[in-house]
């Protein structure tokens, strides 16, 4: 017994010698690397909002037929600085970078991204700031892992971590946008880059955080959308099938773009026409249809409330789909997201007042989830953003019709960087 209370003793005496240690993970050098960028992408971030509401508040002053050459001009104007300062690409590129160069996104072009877009969105283009955010925040990642000597896959988890960041600050939502951030990169695998998960957790919490506190961003949905009942397991039998009805107008979305696309790569033209050419085009569809005008984010509230007859519904759905691909065809830049959200809400009235009995809430939830996930390939990261932007409470629904878009999209990728580059470029074995 002595000889056992004497081991004890022993025992107990050496965990006391040993001195306390912290989780080496949490107070290691890379998680404050990470909150670091969070801090950093979320104060870029604020200040790229700020700007965007004070010019996009000067801007509407202008209205009526005065749409038409504010718009081309502020085309011209946005191609001008692509042409002279530097061409930042479009979300192809940041996917490209991602996957095929080593995770570096190039914040040379930092410039004639935040400006030519600031001009894009604030005129009234049908694209939103997403893009742009995300590809400065990335590439600030890409910066900082270069000043820290990162290398390999911890570079690229940077980079991506700081699209979560930017994706994040936008949307108020930290586990949206970092699943976003994965998703967005490959049209099967979510998690190719797994190694990014945590580093992106970390860079949208902290982004959020700040960019809340800039535009005193509060909790909550930004879509006032009726309380939605659950009324019986048919309710995914109909989520599944507004997500069918969805995924279609995806389809005509992606051909309309292509359309559009080969119109303006018939002839070879300047940037800047390109984007004069667009502006006329999106004006002349704003002066007609005013709530075309702009990506969606102050609009979907406003075709929510407004009492459309399902004629003009069917007006505002075809021209924002034709405005949206105008946009993405003809050089302006932004990002698709919150427009196609837009498109899938009219959707969803449509089929209400088509089928009053239906719920409403239910079936725009389904379009605006099912068209988004066709589109982008990104029903995991979709099915949270909706969620929180529209305070949908029933999960499993949106996820259902998120599913659905996302299986029945075309097997060639809207975004074609996300492919692999083999599959792109297969070379025929009789060659």
């Amino acid at each position: 017994m002595k000889l056992k209370r004497r081991r004890k003793l022993v025992t107990y005496l050496n965990i006391l010698d040993q001195p306390v240690r912290f989780n080496p993970f949490v107070f290691s050098r890379t998680f404050l690397l990470w909150a670091l960028l969070g801090l950093v992408g979320g104060i870029t971030a604020g200040a790229y909002w700020v700007g965007l509401e004070f010019l996009t508040h000067q801007l509407t002053f202008f209205s009526g037929w005065q749409v038409i050459p504010v718009m081309a001009i502020c085309g011209f104007l946005a191609g001008l600085i692509i042409h002279f300062i530097g061409d930042p690409g479009e979300i192809n590129l940041i996917v490209n970078n991602i996957r095929f160069n080593k995770g570096k996104l190039d914040p040379k072009n930092n410039p004639s991204m935040v400006l030519s877009s600031l001009l894009c969105v604030t005129s009234g283009g049908s694209l939103g700031p997403e893009a742009p955010l995300v590809q400065v925040t990335g590439s600030i990642g890409t910066w900082l892992g270069k000043l820290f000597r990162l290398k390999g896959e911890e570079l690229r988890s940077l980079s991506i971590a700081g699209m979560a960041s930017g994706f994040t600050a936008l949307f108020g939502a930290p586990l949206g946008g970092s699943l976003f951030s994965l998703e967005i990169l490959h049209h099967k695998h979510a998690v190719e880059y797994y190694k990014a998960i945590i580093p992106a957790f970390v860079a949208s919490c902290f982004s959020y955080l700040v960019f809340a506190l800039i535009i005193h961003l509060g909790l909550g949905p930004i879509w006032d959308l009726s309380a939605y009942e659950y009324s019986g397991i048919f309710d995914f039998g109909y989520a599944v099938l507004f997500a069918i009805i969805g995924a279609t107008f995806g389809w005509a979305f992606i051909f309309c773009a292509k359309f559009f696309k080969s119109i303006f790569e018939i002839n070879p033209i300047p940037i800047y026409i390109k984007t004069l050419i667009g502006g006329i085009l999106l004006g002349i569809i704003a002066f007609y249809i005013p709530i075309t005008r702009y990506f969606g984010h102050h609009e979907i509230n406003d075709l929510l409330l407004g009492n459309y007859s399902l004629t003009l519904l069917f007006v505002i759905l075809v021209f924002k789909i034709v405005a949206i691909s105008i946009t993405v065809t003809s050089g302006w830049r932004g990002g698709f997201i919150i427009p196609l959200f837009f498109v899938g809400a009219t959707l969803g009235l449509i089929i209400h007042q088509l089928f009053p009995t239906i719920n409403l809430t239910l079936a725009i939830v389904s379009c605006m989830a099912a068209i988004n996930a066709c589109v982008t390939r990104t029903p995991m990261s979709t099915t949270i953003l909706l969620a929180t932007l529209t305070g949908f409470g029933h999960f499993i629904p949106i996820l259902f019709a998120s599913l659905t878009g996302y299986f029945l999209a075309p097997r060639i990728p809207f975004i074609s960087s996300q492919m692999e580059k083999e599959q792109e470029s297969t070379p025929n074995p009789r060659n």
